[in-house]
């Protein structure tokens, strides 16, 4: 299975920007047993280097399901990353809906197995049928290196398959990253204040249309119990980005409110 990347990216604007998918695999996060963390570290993790997480999926150990969210997801990213599933267990069949939704066979990757038996060898443990599935992986994978516990994940086509422990799935993405291309960086600037949306909606519908590469979310909560809301702005295009935030501001004062620019983050663009 293959991608065109270029057709994959969206626009902003002028520019080209990198989308990514995230599926996130097991009964233990639906049941609620184990609470996902991994979500939050990959959108941030590909947001610095101009990846878009544009779609997350939290799916059941369930093959099909699995093999077909694959096959969609790759045809509509330039990226997809799945957690969970990789290990020595009958219900981790990542590998294998993975090598299923790409059409190939799977079996034991001899530089996988020769990790896994020096890693076993050394702790003085047994090498067995279990912690030899973990070897398998799909024809024509790259591994992908787990300096935590040595079990790999891979890489085929434009599918990253990641273990589901947080500390191993850093671990991994971090390897992975410098392989990625990135496009634009996605800047962002939030601003608060105290008016309720109804109050805004219209101002910030009219500065939407005005700026169509530049994105404006409103987001209502409260802090140290009053109500606050905050208004993100999200663009590639500097220029954009800094007049619609000012027109924004200055909407909020016509409105009778002190709007509060709560910081820039050019150096820290902000996932979405």
């Amino acid at each position: 299975m293959t991608t065109d990347a270029t057709s994959q990216s969206t626009e902003i604007g002028r520019a080209k920007v990198k989308r990514a998918a995230l599926l996130i695999i097991g009964n233990e996060i639906l049941s609620g047993r184990t609470q996902d963390v991994n979500l939050n570290h990959i959108a941030k993790a590909l947001g610095s280097i101009g990846v878009r997480l544009g779609e997350a999926r939290v799916i059941a150990d369930d093959a099909p399901r699995i093999v077909a969210a694959v096959r969609e997801l790759s045809a509509g990213y330039d990226y997809v990353f799945t957690t969970g599933g990789i290990g020595p267990t009958h219900d981790d069949i990542t590998a294998d809906c993975v090598a299923e939704a790409f059409g190939v066979d799977i079996g034991e990757h001899p530089e996988a197995m020769r990790r896994l038996a020096a890693h076993y060898a050394a702790q003085g443990t047994e090498f067995n049928a279990a912690r030899r599935r973990m070897a398998r992986i799909p024809e024509g994978a790259e591994l992908v290196d787990n300096p935590v516990s040595v079990a790999p994940g891979f890489r085929i086509g434009n599918v990253h398959v990641m273990a589901g422990v947080p500390r191993i799935m850093q671990a991994m993405l971090a390897g992975i990253l410098p392989t990625l291309t990135g496009g634009p960086l996605l800047l962002s600037r939030t601003i608060a204040c105290e008016l309720p949306e109804g109050a805004m909606a219209e101002g910030l519908a009219a500065i939407q249309d005005r700026y169509r590469q530049v994105e404006i979310g409103s987001y209502p909560g409260f802090a140290r119990a009053r109500f606050r809301a905050q208004i993100v702005l999200r663009s590639t295009e500097v220029p954009a980005l800094d007049a619609a935030t000012e027109e924004v501001m200055t909407m909020i004062r016509s409105l009778g409110d002190a709007p509060v620019l709560m910081g820039e983050s050019d150096n820290a663009p902000e996932a979405a």
